[in-house]
């Protein structure tokens, strides 16, 4: 059926691999299709030499310049762990500094390009408007457009003076929704007066600047189109993106298999109405199957056979991804020692620097015994693949308080915490909350009751329910290691003695 037509829609697709090596199956799969490129993930992203050889097989495979991405974002969205962590997008707006911000693009981006990986999909252009929004969270720089704009943009322009195309994402704005996209399809139902003046301010801003890629939200703004998501709308995409705001860059979607579009457009059909809204390139995500990429291109090529989808369509989108490649070729640069020491420091200083005090924080005294409360190891779900379990913080703590003593819980059992509370009655409790959204309502009850008690809340991922449960607090703004050793650091120095 392909030799009928006059061109190759594969070269639309990005497409994800099942493990950390290019198998021989694999390499002759890639090499049948010539995808667009290769999206990877934390399962596989393992060791510099090996990382690097994947990227190299899968460039030989696929037989022309591609595309190799990832998310890089810093903070809970990372996909390479073993080199200086860009920080959280939300840190980086306490501190509200675009060099900083800038900084952070050159980070992540310079772990990316050292294995040959030229396309981030970050940072997060989405505006934090709904705290409670279960998808965004840390990932954003705010709740003020003008302030998410200035930091996005020059975190975008870090990346890319590295030789790493951004992804600015997810337009139109994923800000506002209590939906994950994940799971089902979110509604803003807003005006476009009131989108102008939020969710789109800081894509207006990405525009201006020519920022290489723009990333697509699944989500409905039915005020702007009531029948298609952002990602399969042309509306959004053809007619305002492209020909209202004069976009040029790569248009790449979220990733398909998200249940807001594969529940209502199931076997690859959303693909080809991807593409005939605007869309560049088209993110399909298997988990380790092949066979979901085969689906979005037998519907693709049904499309371009049946005429709803015109091959010239796909000729631009293939032509904008070949010129994105040959900007950012994806040739590997070292990452030095000397600047990897550099740029671990600079983490380091900025999780010391956005660290906040909530409240009196109540002095420890040095060999004190010391109560830390944990979650045994919080659920995350979404985009984000891990989280910060109690034993890796109490490991954290423990140069500080030589004997701490860790009671975990599961968010509902809190016998043992009990237990431990009643076993030292006069001893200062940390109580960290380490869970992405609700803390659950065993973990507020124990809030309350420890009210009357010498207690620090650590913060670690929601700065919001600090201030829901009242006590004195250090917010940490992430919970990768660098936060880890600034707050190590803040609770030494206010260890009197």
């Amino acid at each position: 059926m392909r030799g009928r037509i006059p061109v190759n829609p594969a070269r639309t697709l990005i497409v994800d691999l099942p493990g950390p090596d290019l198998t021989p199956e694999q390499g002759h799969f890639l090499a049948r299709h010539s995808f667009g490129g290769v999206c990877l993930f934390t399962r596989n992203i393992t060791t510099l030499e090996r990382t690097a050889r994947l990227v190299t097989d899968i460039r030989a495979a696929l037989g022309h310049d591609a595309l190799i991405a990832t998310d890089q974002e810093g903070g809970a969205v990372l996909r390479r762990l073993d080199v200086p962590h860009p920080p959280t997008p939300q840190a980086l707006g306490r501190l509200g500094d675009v060099e900083d911000a800038r900084e952070a693009g050159r980070v992540a981006a310079r772990g990316l390009i050292e294995l040959g990986i030229n396309w981030n999909y970050a940072p997060s252009l989405d505006v934090n408007v709904d705290p409670l929004n279960p998808v965004i969270g840390e990932r954003s720089f705010g709740a003020d457009p003008a302030l998410v704009a200035a930091l996005g943009v020059a975190w975008a322009q870090g990346s890319e003076d590295m030789g790493v195309l951004s992804a600015v994402k997810h337009f139109p704005g994923h800000g506002d929704t209590r939906t994950d996209s994940h799971l089902a399809l979110p509604v803003v139902d807003k005006s476009r007066a009131q989108l102008e003046a939020v969710e789109w301010l800081p894509f207006r801003a990405a525009v201006r600047a020519n920022l290489g890629s723009v990333m697509t939200a699944h989500i409905l703004y039915p005020q702007i189109d009531e029948e298609f998501p952002a990602t399969l709308s042309p509306a959004l995409l053809r007619d305002l993106l492209r020909r209202e705001w004069g976009y040029g860059g790569v248009i790449v979607t979220d990733a398909m298999d998200m249940r807001a579009v594969a529940d209502r457009y199931p076997d690859g059909r959303g693909a080809a109405l991807a593409l005939n809204a605007g869309a560049d390139a088209v993110l399909i995500c298997g988990h380790g199957g092949l066979d979901i990429h085969v689906r979005h291109l037998e519907a693709i090529e049904r499309a371009l056979q049946s005429g709803d989808l015109l091959s010239a369509r796909v000729k631009e989108a293939s032509g904008r991804l070949e010129r994105a490649a040959t900007r950012f070729p994806g040739t590997p640069r070292s990452y030095a020692t000397a600047q990897r020491q550099i740029d671990e420091a600079w983490a380091d200083g900025i999780a010391g620097r956005s660290l906040e005090t909530l409240g009196t924080v109540p002095s420890i005294q040095r060999g004190e015994p010391v109560l830390l409360i944990a979650h045994r190891q919080p659920p995350t779900g979404g985009p984000y693949g891990d989280s910060l379990g109690g034993e890796a913080l109490a490991e954290a703590l423990r140069p500080v308080f030589p004997g701490l003593q860790l009671a975990l819980h599961d968010g509902h059992d809190l016998s043992a915490v009990h237990a431990l509370l009643a076993a030292c009655p006069d001893a200062p409790v940390l109580l960290a909350t380490t869970e992405r959204w609700d803390v659950g309502g065993a973990v507020r009850e124990l809030a309350r009751t420890l009210k009357g008690r010498r207690t620090v809340h650590l913060a670690l991922w929601n700065p919001d329910v600090a201030a829901e449960l009242g006590l004195p607090a250090l917010l940490t703004h992430g919970f990768r290691p660098a936060q880890w050793r600034a707050l190590a650091a803040a609770l030494n120095r206010r260890m009197p003695g």
